[in-house]
């Protein structure tokens, strides 16, 4: 009995490398995928209607060019994935999961659950890691190294303390930092930590920092700011040298959809009007932006801003009312 048993895990192990090297390649000839699996190409042509019966259309073609290829079917069948590409379709899921793609939330929530359910122990935890330590605001992002994101989602993950070297006014230092949550915005990824040489919260680009790793030192977590609110509040914000507060009369979703996460926060005031709260060099700016809206909308922050709207509301005015003489055009 023990020795079927050991025959059928061989021939469940064959089937099954049989199914990889078909999902690496477009086409592979009988006598090449039984030189990869050390069997007789009668044995692949068994292993190939094993595959058939379990739901994968392997098509089989005839002469020059031709070989099996696995094609799509009618219903779709399960794939074999090694730990990158399993970690790599994790992090994609979780972008839709967070709302991050439009309309893909609930689909991407239901496979991301199914590919935790199957997944060997070691990668579960990895996507529990980023799962329960990734927030988004936004959408689209520029890639960062998985690699990176795995360490910093461990750290959050096992609340142990991380460090990296990171640029700031022009030299390179190394921080160190308890790190709570990835966040993405739509356009990079950020760390929110508590900074431990400066004694405070911060956000870190993640595409900045260089030769990070998690530390054995564990840490009690703090009591901490909502992690995505936090991030692109500093962001649109706190990283600019003025910031202003305009109550816009538009929805919400309307002004959403009109201004990128990273350039302002948006938070809806009821039904019809929502605060918009962004940051620029130069206040004129930012106040030009929340103009060319198209909607109606009014100064909360800072007071000398209304000021400026009627001085350039008078400006405007004068522009509009003068006209300059066209220049007498001589007839031939």
């Amino acid at each position: 009995m023990d020795g079927a048993r050991d025959d059928e895990l061989g021939t469940t192990e064959r089937v099954l490398t049989l199914l990889g090297l078909l999902q690496q390649r477009q086409v592979w000839t009988g006598p090449e995928l039984a030189d990869r699996l050390g069997v007789t190409t009668r044995t692949v042509r068994r292993d190939v209607e094993r595959l058939r019966t379990l739901g994968y259309p392997v098509h089989a073609g005839q002469g020059v060019g031709g070989g099996y290829r696995l094609g799509p079917g009618r219903e779709l069948p399960p794939l074999l994935l090694d730990d990158r590409e399993a970690i790599a379709t994790a992090v994609s899921l979780l972008a839709g999961a967070k709302g991050a793609v439009a309309g893909a939330g609930d689909a991407a929530l239901q496979a991301l659950s199914k590919l935790d359910q199957v997944l060997p122990a070691r990668l579960r935890h990895e996507v529990r890691a980023l799962s329960d330590s990734v927030e988004f605001f936004g959408r689209g992002r520029a890639p960062v190294d998985p690699e990176v994101l795995m360490t910093l989602a461990r750290a959050c993950r096992d609340e142990v303390e991380a460090g990296f070297d990171y640029p700031s006014k022009g030299e390179v230092r190394r921080r160190r930092v308890e790190p709570y949550r990835l966040v993405a915005s739509d356009r990079r990824w950020y760390l929110l930590a508590y900074d431990l040489d400066r004694d405070d919260w911060r956000s870190f680009r993640v595409d900045r920092m260089t030769d990070a790793s998690a530390r054995t030192f564990r840490f009690s977590p703090r009591e901490a700011p909502d992690a995505a609110t936090y991030v692109q509040e500093g962001v649109a914000s706190r990283v600019y040298a003025h910031q202003a507060r305009f109550l816009v009369h538009a929805p919400a979703a309307t002004v959403r959809a009109q201004v990128p996460g990273s350039a302002a926060v948006v938070r809806p005031r009821g039904s019809e009007r929502c605060e918009v709260l962004s940051g620029a060099e130069r206040l004129d700016f930012v106040l030009m932006h929340v103009l060319l809206l198209g909607h109606d909308f009014e100064v909360l922050d800072p007071p000398e801003l209304g000021e400026r709207c009627r001085v350039l509301a008078h400006r405007l005015l004068a522009a509009g009312t003068t006209t300059t003489p066209s220049p007498d055009v001589e007839k031939p």
